[in-house]
Parts: C-alpha cells; sequence; structure tokens
C-alpha cells in the first residue's frame, strides 16, 4: 500500500518563534522528521506542508516535496485537521486519487522519535481495525492517584477518580501522555471525520527519552541534552 509522510510545519509558532527550523545540535529541527521519514522502508514519499517560503526551502533542501499551505489554514486558531485535509486533496491532485492510500503525520516538534516508532506505527495501523495510531509515553502524573481538581470552597479532588479507589500509585489505571510524534490514517478517515477520537484508536508506546515535543525554549533545551547523551553512548 502506498504511505507517504506528511510535516506540517507553519512560520507563526509562538512559544519558541521559528522552532521548525530553529538549529538543533547542527540541524534545522524539521529535518530530524524529514530525515526519519526518508529512512523508513515503509514510506514511499515525504511532503511538508507550509505557508513559509523559507521552511519550505529548507524543507526542499532536505529531498521533501512541498504542499503550499493558504495562509488561512496556518493561522494561530487554525485546526490542524483542515491542513491535513488540504494536503490530502493536493497529493490525490498531484498523483491521483487512488495514490494515497495511508497517511502519516510526522510532526517536526518530535525529533528524537525513531525509525522504529514510524514503522511499529504503521505496522500497527496495517494489522489492527484501527482509524487511527498515535503514540504516546508512560505518564507521569496518573489522574487516578496524583492529579487534582479545585471544585467547591476551593477544595480538591481527584481529577478522574470516578469511584476507584487506588491506595498506591502501583495499582492505578495505566495512562499515557500523547506525545504527539507519530499519527497514522487513512485519507478516507480524514475526509469523513472531523478529529481523531472520532474513530477507534490505538496507541504505541514510546519510550520518555523519546518522548519530548518541542513547543519552548526549555523542551528545546531538554532536546539539545538528550541529542548530547545520546552523541556520548
Amino acid at each position: 500500500m502506498s504511505c507517504y509522510a506528511f510535516i506540517f510545519s507553519r512560520g507563526g509558532s509562538k512559544g519558541l518563534k521559528r522552532k521548525n527550523i530553529k538549529y538543533l545540535e547542527g540541524k534545522p529541527l524539521i529535518a530530524y522528521s524529514i530525515e526519519a521519514a526518508k529512512q523508513s522502508q515503509s514510506i514511499q514519499k515525504v511532503f511538508v506542508s507550509t505557508e513559509d517560503s523559507e521552511i519550505a526551502l529548507v524543507a526542499k533542501n532536505y529531498g521533501a516535496e512541498v504542499i503550499e499551505r493558504p495562509s488561512c489554514l496556518a493561522e494561530d486558531e487554525s485546526p490542524e485537521w483542515l491542513s491535513w485535509r488540504h494536503a490530502v486533496n493536493m497529493v490525490q491532485e498531484r498523483y491521483g486519487r487512488q495514490a494515497l492510500e495511508v497517511f502519516v503525520s510526522l510532526p517536526a516538534t518530535s525529533p528524537l522519535r525513531a525509525v522504529e516508532d514510524i514503522d511499529r506505527c504503521i505496522a500497527k495501523f496495517h494489522s489492527s481495525q484501527a482509524d487511527v495510531v498515535i503514540t504516546g509515553s508512560p505518564a507521569k502524573n496518573n489522574p487516578y492517584f496524583c492529579m487534582v481538581k479545585e471544585v467547591n470552597a476551593g477544595y480538591v479532588e481527584l481529577l478522574a477518580g470516578n469511584g476507584v479507589s487506588v491506595a498506591r500509585r502501583q495499582d492505578a489505571p495505566c495512562v499515557y501522555d500523547m506525545n504527539g510524534a507519530v499519527y497514522v490514517t487513512s485519507p478516507s478517515f480524514i475526509m469523513e471525520s472531523n478529529r481523531i477520537f472520532d474513530g477507534k484508536v490505538e496507541l504505541v508506546e514510546m519510550p520518555r527519552n523519546r518522548s519530548v515535543d518541542i513547543d519552548t525554549e526549555l523542551d528545546f533545551k531538554f532536546a539539545e541534552f538528550l541529542l548530547s547523551e545520546q552523541a556520548l553512548v
């Protein structure tokens, strides 16, 4: 089945300005996702969707095809799902409606994901009945044990107790942080649905040391630290 990777990268990021082309250990952040996609044996083409000419140039230099995203789909409030639909339409217009069978989104903000993480997600999508496969890592905080919300009169209660009495962290139901590293689905699901959880979703677990999602300067520095540690091994 034809399987194409998509990297959605707009120029107007607010938490860390120009983060998608900010240099991380010697290369632009977006290059990590492009290279991982190109190294996967399951992926045939790599596309970068952007409204930004500088990002587009970097993407081409690293071997990705560019999809010109309308500026109205690159605003702070623009749902990325609409950019997914736009990308599907553009690829189908370029290569034919039957060209794209499996859609893989690889956010530029997850530079530490491994090729094996991508391939495991694609394999699970093929072998399961899921509409979408996502990635996540074991949550540091568990809503059944150590996460609370404020209620009446300033008191707090467990965020997700739901009648479950948990005395030890080890006894709490297993929960995961969505790490935003890999999303696998079909073009038809994207066109017929409005969000990931409109369908059946399965999760592929990733270790925390590959689950950094860069949104702030602190996230960026943590990724730098982890990459420098890997270089020493």
